[in-house]
């Protein structure tokens, strides 16, 4: 069941079912005082005969997952044991009171109440002198994810199971919609490779931490045709996990793109209505169905939403309840306004409700304020990516962004936090854009708050890691992962904590059990771990190495440019020939091939076949330059092809002097966090998580570029990047140097102008390609008061990220001449 209603307050308020219960003297004596645990090894579950499939397969979950972590398998009966044995009575509050009234003897308390859809209540209490359960659902979801929130409390160990303390535990979901995109597509790191009980396996993790939706994707979308790791092919499964998500009752969302070129002719249209067809004629359940409006497509909102009216019908043909919502992205201005126009003019009644994710011109405060009231909103937050994206790491340091890449093992529980609690009023909930099992802990995360607000992130990361790693894992894990996320944190050079949380996890690494080794949310937690140490040990040493070639090319004049180069060039490959660290590099590539093993990331592109580097297979860039060596070694070709003496040696000079702006001059590299200081940050990240008005760090790796190329300062849309100069000479000419980097894919249809306190310094221009400073006059009007503010903006009509403003290095430069 979809819900449509939006709500600013907690779905769980004001829903109770009054068969009041109030325990008093029925929980164990002193069990909120000494802490002693109730032991559960020889539990009996006891739930009615006639529960529903979802009922069933609840209690199976509970069965199958305590089993696997005890070696026990409690059984199972309709009726109260008469033995004295711990007791564990399961059902909706309805069927519960039969199971009460039969054994009302020896229970002696009041009915049972509970909060609302999907809630449910957990209570302890004596029984026969025996510890006793209770787990009563509102409704089948409500066993469901109490059956969930059970195995999040046990406390489980092999031939141990039992509880800390006494619980009561009353709970419903603040959100209706706790869900994440799971496509059975190429592109994933991952998903592609997995089997049916993989998916199961993965569903019912989801499960226990509050999920109850997931979205699929179909067998045609912007992607490759096949995978190499496919085990069944795509509709095929696609069919096998509709109906796995029906047997769990949970809802089940279809992405749907409208990618063909031309929706205004009716053979299109007419194409497109057949292929729905056939692939929603197929599954046993589809709750809603989601069509992005860009990113991928490019259809006209007018034409998109003809289509989507036919395709509405087309729908409920199959599935008669189910919904369709349609999202804004890459929607330009002109969009925007008619998409909404036709909202407001024409509400549609066939749509259900508007999706709010990436590459979105608004933000969603404003979408929801600009959006008819009748349509609720759901939000697509990636959480699966870390730069050229919606939620992009912060200030991410270079060595890590093009090393670890886009879509690394990225556990960032604060961040994501963060984020959801932001805007968590203006939706009904969420689907996250999820590609893989990297970004695990960010959907659990996400699940846990969309279930409660105002749990705490270290409660859900030790919830997190007693469940899937165990008792004796549940702080020390729990705060290694947010040592990996602040292992992210600032310049990587002057971070030495990324050496302790390798040591925290080589403690546990040291300690664990082989079962332990073999459980892949450990292998993913170490190979970060070392991955992150490596890197930052290389970016010491590289950047020792590259000071010492540089000494070496200050003495071109003394020893002669030839052989200042080749000193240069011998310092400079010592990265490649004597490695430092290499014992984290050898651990990096056996926690890869564990982890290929163990739940099919595909780390490589070579190695396990992963569909490109930007998809996850980092093991690949884990070699790749953390210094200019490249640069330098390119420009030491350039330059020995002079025979000129002079001439090589002022080039060399120019190499060692890059930097300097001269006598009353200033230098910023903007993508350097410790070298821009006149670089106007904005809002900030903890307020403004999409950039739309702050400046960020990001890079675009090409091989050859110097490193002050490959990263940048960038904003988005119509956000002005921004510096501010204090301090001038008024007396002075002043000349800008700047150089404008960026994303090589958009240097075509980018254009920049750069205003210096409102004067065009220069019109718009498009970007160069190949990148070369570029230098421009200021007026000295604009000096003469000693501050001067440069703003530079982009063609902010272009639809998509709203990336594009991406500017590198800045030189001021006092010339001596007027």
């Amino acid at each position: 069941m979809i819900h449509t209603i939006r709500t600013t307050s907690h779905f769980a308020s004001a829903v109770y079912l009054f068969t009041g219960l109030f325990l008093t003297t029925f929980l164990i004596p002193g069990a909120l005082g000494a802490d002693p645990r109730i032991n559960l090894e020889e539990a009996v579950i006891v739930a009615p005969a006639n529960q529903t499939r979802i009922e069933n397969n609840a209690i199976d979950m509970l069965l199958d997952e305590v089993e696997k972590r005890t070696l026990i398998r409690w059984s199972v009966a309709d009726a109260w044991p008469q033995d004295p044995v711990p007791v564990i009575a399961i059902a909706r509050v309805d069927s519960l009171r039969n199971i009460m009234a039969s054994e009302a003897k020896n229970l002696d308390i009041p009915e049972i109440r509970t909060r609302g859809e999907e809630g449910y209540r957990i209570l302890s209490f004596t029984r026969l002198g025996a510890p006793a359960l209770i787990i009563a659902g509102h409704d089948e979801r409500g066993v469901l994810f109490g059956c969930g929130r059970l195995l999040r409390e046990l406390r489980m160990s092999q031939a141990h199971i039992g509880l800390a303390r006494s619980i009561d535990i009353d709970a419903a979901p603040a959100f209706p919609l706790r869900g994440h995109q799971m496509g059975y597509r190429p592109k994933t790191n991952s998903y592609d490779a997995w089997s049916l009980p993989v998916w199961e396996q993965y569903l019912r993790d989801l499960i226990v931490f509050g999920t109850n939706a997931v979205e699929l994707i179909p067998p045609r979308s912007d992607d490759a045709g096949d995978s190499p790791h496919f085990p069944l092919p795509q509709m095929d499964m696609m069919i096998r996990m509709s109906d796995l998500l029906d047997r769990y009752g949970l809802d089940v969302w279809i992405w749907y793109p409208a990618i063909d070129d031309d929706y205004s002719k009716t053979g299109t249209i007419e194409k497109s209505l057949k292929e729905w067809s056939e692939v929603l004629s197929k599954l046993p359940r589809v709750d809603a169905i989601f069509v992005p409006g860009g990113d991928p497509g490019s259809a006209p909102p007018k034409i998109l939403m003809n289509l989507l009216e036919k395709q509405a019908g087309n729908l409920r043909q199959y599935h008669p309840e189910a919904e369709l919502w349609v999202s804004t992205q890459g929607f330009h201005p002109e969009w925007m306004d008619e998409f909404l126009d036709i909202l407001h003019q024409d509400q549609p009644d066939w749509l259900n409700g508007i999706v709010f994710g990436p590459q979105n011109r608004i933000s969603l405060p404003e979408l929801r304020a600009r959006t008819p009231e009748q349509y609720p909103i759901r939000r697509y937050p990636d959480i699966t990516h870390n730069l050229r994206c919606q939620y992009a790491v912060q200030d991410w340091d270079a060595a890590y962004a093009i090393t670890e890449h886009r879509e690394s093992i990225n556990p960032r529980p604060r961040a994501m936090a963060n984020i959801f609690r932001l805007w968590k009023d203006d939706a009904i909930g969420f689907l996250t854009y999820s590609e893989g099992c990297n970004d695990d802990v960010n959907k659990i995360v996400w699940s846990s708050l969309g279930w409660d607000p105002d749990i705490k992130v270290i409660e859900v990361l030790r919830q997190y890691s007693r469940y899937f790693m165990g008792e004796k894992y549940e702080d020390a894990f729990a705060q290694g992962l947010l040592a990996l996320e602040k292992n992210w944190e600032g310049p990587l050079i002057a971070n030495p904590g990324v050496y302790t949380t390798l040591q925290t996890f080589q403690s546990m690494e040291k300690n664990a059990s082989p079962q332990d080794l073999l459980n892949w949310r450990f292998q993913q937690a170490l190979y970060r771990a070392y991955y992150d140490a490596f890197t930052r040990r290389r970016l010491i040493y590289e950047t020792q190495l590259e000071e010492s070639a540089m000494d070496a090319l200050r003495h071109a004049g003394e020893w002669g440019s030839v052989i200042a180069m080749k000193e240069a060039e011998d310092i400079l490959d010592q990265a490649v020939i004597k490695r430092p660290a290499s014992d984290w590099r050898s651990r990096v590539f056996e926690l890869a091939e564990a982890l290929y093993q163990s739940i099919h990331m595909q780390l490589s592109v070579p190695r396990y076949k992963a569909i490109s580097y930007g998809r996850g297979a980092n093991l690949d860039l884990i070699d790749r330059p953390l210094n200019n060596r490249n640069w330098l070694k390119n420009r030491f070709d350039e330059i020995r092809k002079s025979s000129d003496e002079e001439e090589r040696c002022r080039a060399l000079d120019r190499i060692v002097n890059w930097t300097n702006p001269g006598p009353g001059g200033f230098y910023d590299d903007l993508g350097d966090m410790a070298n821009q200081p006149r670089l106007i940050q904005g809002l900030g990240y903890k307020v403004d998580p999409e950039f739309r008005q702050s400046a960020r760090v990001a890079v675009d790796y090409s091989p050859g570029l110097r490193m002050s190329w490959i990263r940048f300062a960038e904003t988005r849309y119509e956000n002005p990047l921004q510096m501010r100069y204090n301090d001038l000479d008024p007396n002075s000419f002043y000349r800008i140097r700047v150089v404008y980097a960026g994303e090589m894919e958009y240097h075509g249809e980018v254009r920049i102008r750069l205003e210096i306190d409102g004067e065009e310094i220069h019109p718009m221009m498009q970007k160069p390609d190949p990148i070369e400073p570029l230098e421009f006059d200021i007026p000295r009007r604009l000096t003469q008061d000693g501050v001067i503010e440069l703003n530079w903006r982009q063609n902010a009509e272009r639809t998509g990220s709203g990336r594009g403003c991406q500017v590198a290095e800045v030189w001021l430069m006092r010339m001596t001449d007027s």
